[in-house]
């Protein structure tokens, strides 16, 4: 889904070298109050006056036939009314390497600031990209890396770091050095062994340098993205604008959707007169409740086919994948396959012709962990295939987006979040859980949202409170009310967004269940109306029906807020409401569903959000 946003205009300059001698160009927003000068090697960042980032030095140093080269790249500048951003872009011709990359990012202040840590310590750069944010001055936030994106309160402004375009290079890791962010980048692999288990590839060793090159090219983009309320966090569209356009000249056939999702829930069927499993009969089950509801899709996650072996090609016997397909077709129901990144790569052309033949929508595509030039190139080598043969992908396992899904729009979503299958193993101490997820939930929809679609896998119908929580596999919960739980729908941008718990738990939960299958596959724009990081967020969405959907959250404070409807036109709503029921702080299950007119947009109405607490609301012309 593509966020609709206010488009400036954008100032940009280019050929800007690296020589010795002194050389200042600057750019400048089209509202005036932001700009990022190039001066000596150097960006300053400034906005309304203040400089947050002084002389940050930033190069590439670029290596051909064995010897360095002088002056290898220009810089590219652009300033927008919501940030900055720079990239290199190199005219040489033939075959040269990137020996490394200068980003260093020298704050004024030691600020305080939002990191997801790496959390491998033997091996940073191998690690699924999934963690909360640690939030401490920037001079705390080393030695171990950090991915993006991060956030930086600079007092006036919050900033933000992103990346954009990256392509047959490697994704910005960080480290700092007292008030100053410094980049980081894989070394280029050398040689790649295997994981017994799931035929998973990974780096075994490395050589010296970040990247190969042949002939001109431009480098990824580095964005630094201002805000003046956390609100204006959720609506940066920079990484968008700043993306490859896309490639695919006809996109009629790629189609978001809701998925009926088998893993999270572990097969966890009830009440059905066969063993539930990776089967068939478990499978047809889930078409029959997808079909019943609506759903577009169900994911056949990782057993389908044998991964200790690798074998992509063919399904196990229990799993009749035509019949299936088949099945499914009848019912309006595609069916998605999972499988790793470099299984699918090896197979690539062979599994892409057999499954979109058979009848298959997609593959989820599962344990990059990695963001290498090489690992990178694979990300776009199986997007351009699968476009080729009508298939859809949700990329798990992965680095943070950076604009493939712009590029490539059959790539419909991205983990890169610590999301619900986190809640299937957080331990536990005497003050609660060691995760906070209430408050992982109040925090990246500012950060890491900015990023680009979110694949949380929500919908967890177990819910616990603060003091219930119990990290369980097979029947897991979540942190925090229904309501809660409900809202991510509505908070989270997902085109390929799953329905986690097993269709049975649904089913005890007809009232819910219809509401969140009743919300849009795509919404068509999108507002934060009040938030903080950390604390709080009150998103609403909107439709091509003329539609408005508020979802609702906090951390595990209770709150009271009031919604105001003043983003409505014109006219007279009816509105149906999902909310924490009385007893929500002892028995997080609890909800109540509230009617109500709103007789113009100078309405308002108090909700009271219990611990961990939500909100949902639908909202339609009368």
């Amino acid at each position: 889904m593509k966020k609709v946003f206010s488009v400036f205009s954008v100032f940009f300059v280019f050929s800007v070298f690296f020589v010795s001698k002194i050389f200042a160009q600057k750019v400048v927003s089209p509202n005036g109050q932001i700009s990022i000068e190039y001066k000596d090697g150097a960006i300053t960042v400034t906005d309304a006056g203040n400089t947050y980032i002084q002389s940050a030095a930033v190069g590439m140093t670029i290596t051909k036939d064995g010897k360095q080269v002088k002056n290898p790249v220009k810089i590219e500048l652009r300033a927008y009314d919501n940030g900055v951003a720079y990239r290199f872009v190199s005219k040489l011709k033939g075959e040269y390497t990137v020996e490394s990359e200068q980003a260093d990012f020298q704050f004024t202040q030691d600020y305080n600031s939002w990191f997801p840590h790496s959390t491998n310590y033997e091996k940073p750069q191998a690690m699924a990209f999934q963690a909360t944010f640690d939030v401490a001055p920037i001079s705390e936030q080393g030695p171990q890396l950090a991915f993006l994106p991060l956030a930086i309160d600079c007092g006036t402004a919050k900033l933000t770091l992103l990346e954009s375009d990256l392509n047959a290079y490697p994704g910005m890791f960080v480290t700092t050095e007292g008030p100053t962010i410094k980049g980081w980048f894989a070394k280029y692999p050398k040689e790649m062994a295997y994981y017994r288990w799931r035929g998973m590839s990974y780096v075994k060793d490395t050589e010296d340098y970040i990247a190969r090159c042949n002939g001109p090219r431009t480098f990824p983009w580095r964005i630094i993205a201002i805000a003046h309320d956390d609100t204006e966090m959720t609506s940066s569209s920079l990484v968008y604008s700043l993306a490859e356009p896309s490639r695919l000249s006809d996109t009629s056939w790629i189609r978001p959707g809701r998925v009926s999702w088998d893993w999270w829930n572990d097969w966890g069927l009830q009440g059905v007169p066969f063993k539930a499993g990776i089967n068939t009969a478990t499978y047809k089950y889930h078409i029959d409740f997808a079909s019943r509801y609506g759903l577009e899709y169900i994911i056949l996650d990782e057993g389908w086919y044998d991964s200790s072996r690798g074998d992509i090609m063919n399904a196990i016997p229990a799993v009749d994948l035509p019949a299936l397909i088949e099945y499914g077709r009848q019912k309006n129901v595609g069916i998605i396959l999972w499988t790793v990144f470099n299984v699918l790569d090896e197979h690539l052309d062979e599994a892409c012709q057999k499954y979109s033949a058979m009848g298959a929508k997609g593959f989820k595509v599962d344990f990059m962990d990695r963001n290498d030039q090489t690992a990178v190139e694979m990300t776009y080598r199986i997007a351009e295939a699968c476009a080729r043969h009508h298939l859809l992908l949700d990329y798990h396992g992965i680095y943070s987006p950076a604009g493939l899904n712009i590029t490539y729009p059959n790539v419909l979503n991205f983990e890169a979040v610590f999301g619900m299958e986190e809640a299937k193993w957080t331990e536990r101490d005497k003050k609660g859980p060691v995760k906070d997820m209430p408050l992982y939930d109040v925090t990246f929809p500012f950060i890491r949202a900015q990023a680009g679609p979110t694949d949380f896998t929500p919908g967890g119908m177990r819910n616990a409170s603060k003091a219930d929580f119990q990290p369980v596999y097979s029947n897991p919960m979540t942190m925090g009310t229904r309501c809660h739980q409900m809202a991510h729908y509505i908070v989270h941008e997902s085109p390929l967004t799953m329905f986690a718990d097993a269709p049975s738990a649904y089913e005890k939960e007809p009232e819910c269940t219809a509401f969140l299958a009743s919300l849009p596959a795509q919404y068509s724009s999108m507002k934060c109306l009040q938030g903080k990081i950390g604390e709080y967020i009150v998103m609403m969405r909107t439709d091509n029906d003329g539609n408005y959907y508020i979802g609702v959250e906090t951390n595990w404070d209770e709150r009271d807020i009031s919604l105001s409807f003043d983003f409505l036109p014109q006219g007279s709503y009816k509105a149906v409401m999902f909310s924490d029921g009385p007893n929500a702080n002892h028995t997080a299950t609890d909800w109540q569903c509230e009617e109500f007119i709103i007789p113009d947009s100078s309405f308002q109405k108090s909700l009271h959000l219990a611990s961990g607490g939500g909100a949902v609301i639908k909202i339609e012309k009368r």
